[in-house]
């Protein structure tokens, strides 16, 4: 059990990684992109260009914030241990798929099952948080069944 926590876990992690190299590298193309910005004869698309390079700019050091946080919130979150119900860190087996509850990170494949990682904010996160085996809830015109928690 522990060891699957262990690998969902890691594969979380990867994804954070990874996206932190991707808005990394959109950051730097925007900056070098202002840069390399020339004055050209009409003034107004220079600035228009400029302004557009740096709202791409924010956006993607607002994305890499982001981030952040949620990779303070999967350093807290532990790989061993179970609980009769759903808490961050848990592996959640319902009739319409399994989840780990932890960080947004789409859908995770470990030895060919896949798993939805889900934050506990999220709409299906807050809808499992605390509840065990048996519990219904119904989520985008869905009947979920909890079948098991891990």
């Amino acid at each position: 059990m522990s060891g699957l926590k262990q690998q969902l876990h890691n594969l979380c992690t990867a994804y954070i990684a990874q996206r932190e190299q991707q808005i990394g590298r959109a950051i730097a193309d925007a900056r070098e992109s202002v840069a390399n910005e020339t004055k050209s004869s009409a003034g107004d698309k220079y600035e228009t260009g400029r302004e557009r390079m740096q709202q791409e700019i924010d956006l993607n050091m607002a994305r890499l914030a982001e981030l952040q946080n949620q990779k303070a919130a999967l350093v807290h979150i532990a790989t061993d241990g179970s609980s009769p119900v759903v808490v961050p860190g848990s592996v959640v087996f319902t009739n319409n798929g399994a989840f780990y509850v932890s960080i947004s990170a789409g859908q995770l494949k470990v030895d060919g099952v896949t798993f939805y990682a889900v934050s506990p904010a999220s709409p299906v996160g807050s809808a499992l948080m605390g509840h065990g085996a048996g519990h219904t809830f119904q989520l985008n015109g869905k009947q979920f069944v909890i079948e098991g928690v891990e």
